[in-house]
């Protein structure tokens, strides 16, 4: 057989065409058929996934720019202000700080950013950006580089004066019901309580319960600062423990009352050490005064302070998410001029397995459990989560423990099929609840495209190597419990409609 005829014979697995005179033709680059390798992916995406609403239950969006219908005044505010991602390919490619946080021009920022693009060839950067310019933007016929900088600057630029580019008319756009926020137990909600005033809001926002503070012992003029603002919000002196316990309950009601359903936690790891009352009482004492505390101290509070919050979650009925292992703030230099979340953070390599298998174990003892989402953010971690999820499915709710979405460092092809493939092999693909932006800009929801057609393309090479039956309706229905009902049932949000 001629080499023509063979590539036709392969043409669906393959991506390569043949055009009239038996030439080659490349399958262009992100057209509709973008990740899909089999005819069966490309009916399982364009028929089943790709008209999914999406519930984005953990990102970092800023409340009161959905509250206020935020309208952007340039694609690098929208774009590039905020985005660790882009910043630290900007460093990569040898771009000046003043381009990435400091006080160059919005032009110029994204000028610089343009200069990027053509270097980020094989980073999920590369994708990220031309789906965004593809939607919702229409920009389809040309790359980003610094010859089109200007004329996709300005395009874009004319787009987001219209009210379909507002923060609400994006989240309509891309078909977002829900909104799950990061919020600190200390904030007002004052944001999310004058949206849900809103009768033309057609998104849904929650607060995310983050009470990360209440365990940052190691930071102490920043973790006694904090208290102070807790005290503040929930009317309690704050002298011991048992006070600080009674002020996050409150607190924690009042989210609820507020619409709150989730907790999440960015941790280095689970702390799990054994702890009396009086180790607690005595640590935070002396946290209090501003005095140094030991290792073992620290470790003593921090797990019977998780131990507390893991409780006020379960009795309330919440998810509880934990984010772990990140190796934050490295770059001493760099963190001390431009401050936390300024892309100077990476993979880490903590324990793990056991204190996390301590931890669920205390509270599955006991029965007071939540649903839970764990992520973890070290790859080679991906079949240690799988399992342990299964340790403490109890058969009460489908899908109870679950192991998150690719998260962070991860959230990119290999790092999704990855987490995709370990969770098939060690759980059940079918009750996972699937994709998340877990990301600070309006636009990054194109990432739940990018998974959802990851997903079909893993299904679809599995079913014409027969591995998977061929049968579209039971198909069909994985695609669409994972990529929209799953995480429907799962968190019982009352939904907004566009």
């Amino acid at each position: 057989m001629e080499t023509a005829a063979i590539l036709k014979h392969l043409q669906p697995r393959i991506g390569y065409y043949c055009g009239p005179h038996g030439e080659v033709i490349v399958k262009p680059f992100l057209d509709e058929n973008f990740l899909l390798d089999t005819k069966t992916a490309v009916d399982l995406y364009h028929e089943f996934a790709k008209g999914q609403p999406i519930i984005d239950y953990h990102c970092h969006l800023p409340p009161d720019q959905i509250a206020a219908n935020h309208r952007f005044a340039n694609l690098t505010e929208i774009w590039l202000n905020g985005d660790h991602y882009k910043w630290r390919a900007m460093r990569s490619n040898g771009v000046d700080e003043r381009f990435c946080t400091g006080k160059a021009s919005d032009w110029e920022k994204f000028e610089a950013w343009a200069g990027t693009v053509p270097h980020t060839l094989r980073n999920p950067l590369y994708h990220w950006t031309h789906l965004e310019l593809r939607f919702p933007f229409g920009i389809t016929d040309r790359l980003l580089g610094p010859a089109t900088a200007r004329e996709i600057y300005d395009q874009c630029n004319t787009a987001l004066a219209r009210d379909q580019f507002t923060t609400q008319g994006l989240l309509r756009q891309y078909n977002v019901l829900a909104v799950c926020t990061t919020d600190d137990p200390a904030d007002t909600l004052e944001h999310h309580q004058r949206h849900a005033k809103n009768p033309a809001a057609g998104t849904r926002l929650y607060p995310t319960w983050r009470p990360d503070r209440a365990l940052a012992v190691h930071d102490l003029p920043a973790f006694n600062a904090w208290v102070d603002r807790l005290e503040a919000a929930a009317g309690i002196s704050i002298s011991n423990v048992g006070a600080l316990r009674d002020a996050l309950k409150r607190r924690h009601d009042f989210f609820h009352a507020n619409g709150c359903r989730l907790s999440d936690h960015g941790l280095d790891t689970i702390w799990a050490v054994a702890y009396t009352e009086r180790d607690i009482e005595a640590a935070f004492a002396k946290a209090r005064a501003g005095q140094t505390l030991t290792v073992d101290e620290a470790d003593k509070y921090r797990s019977a302070m998780l131990h507390e919050l893991a409780l006020l979650d379960h009795s309330r009925g919440w998810v509880q998410q934990f984010h772990l292992g990140a190796l934050r703030n490295n770059n001493t230099r760099a963190v001390r001029t431009l401050g936390a979340d300024s892309g100077f953070d990476s993979i880490g390599d903590f324990p793990i397995a056991i204190p996390l298998s301590r931890f669920l174990d205390r509270l599955d003892n006991t029965n007071q459990l939540a649903k839970t989402i764990l992520y973890n953010l070290n790859p080679a971690d991906n079949d240690l989560f799988a399992t342990m999820i299964g340790n403490f499915q109890d058969g009460s709710v489908p899908g109870k423990m679950q192991f998150g979405s690719a998260w962070w460092f991860l959230d990119q092809r290999e790092g999704m099929e990855r987490q995709i493939n370990a969770l098939s092999n060690m759980g059940l693909l079918s009750r996972f609840v699937g994709m998340l932006t877990d990301s600070r800009s309006f636009l990054s929801y194109s990432r739940h495209e990018y998974f959802r057609r990851l997903l079909c393309n893993l299904i679809g090479n599995d079913v014409e190597a027969g591995l998977l039956p061929n049968d579209r309706a039971l198909l069909g229905g994985l695609v669409k419990d994972v990529c929209f009902r799953n995480a429907r049932d799962y968190f019982g949000f009352e939904l907004g409609t566009l």
